[in-house]
């Protein structure tokens, strides 16, 4: 994979942390004028592809022929309620409350280009919470400030120790990189 030079365009900790999982050399470079929008209308599946494939549009700059570009987005889908970062405390509790005893949806999309193409996939998994106490909702607010996560928490903190009781899917794509298939995706995007 080291025909060409990577570029992580996302500021995500998660995410340079599981592409560095890799042993894959990349650098990370979030210049971006994408702004983070969709079309009501927009059909909630196709939000996360959509907003990884504007992602990779608005980066700063054109790409050189030796660079692969990378891109993702993560959202939340319980029920038919879409669920970002929160905005604050009480935005966190909410969505920690509608998750709390229920199965919900996490859909990560990424996204591939170089000078002259570019592929856009993106991975589903499920996540089952246990009912938690408001106790449990406001400690790990408090503690771990979970407000740049979709859906007000990350699977490998102390919520995810405590809370979750079933994962159908893969783990890294609920952390908001689905490495395998990133690492399936980059072979052949490379071939």
């Amino acid at each position: 994979m080291l025909k060409k030079k990577i570029i992580l365009g996302s500021g995500s900790p998660r995410r340079k942390e599981l592409l560095g999982g890799l042993d894959i050399s990349f650098e990370v470079d979030t210049n971006n004028s994408f702004e983070e929008k969709y079309a009501p209308e927009t059909p909630h599946r196709m939000i996360p592809e959509l907003m990884s494939v504007g992602k990779s549009h608005g980066f700063h700059r054109s790409l050189a022929p030796d660079e692969i570009l990378i891109t993702s987005d993560t959202m939340v889908l319980c029920g038919d309620k879409i669920l970002g970062k929160p905005h604050g405390a009480e935005d966190a509790a909410n969505m920690l409350r509608l998750l709390s005893g229920r199965t919900h949806e996490v859909i990560t999309a990424v996204t591939l280009r170089d000078s002259s193409r570019e592929e856009t996939f993106s991975d589903t998994a499920k996540v089952t919470f246990k009912t938690l106490s408001e106790e449990e909702i406001n400690y790990y607010i408090e503690k771990y400030r979970p407000f740049d996560k979709a859906g007000a928490y990350g699977i490998q903190e102390w919520i995810g120790y405590i809370g979750i009781t079933g994962i159908e899917g893969s783990f890294y794509t609920i952390m908001g990189f689905p490495v395998c298939r990133v690492y399936e995706e980059l072979k052949k995007f490379m071939a």
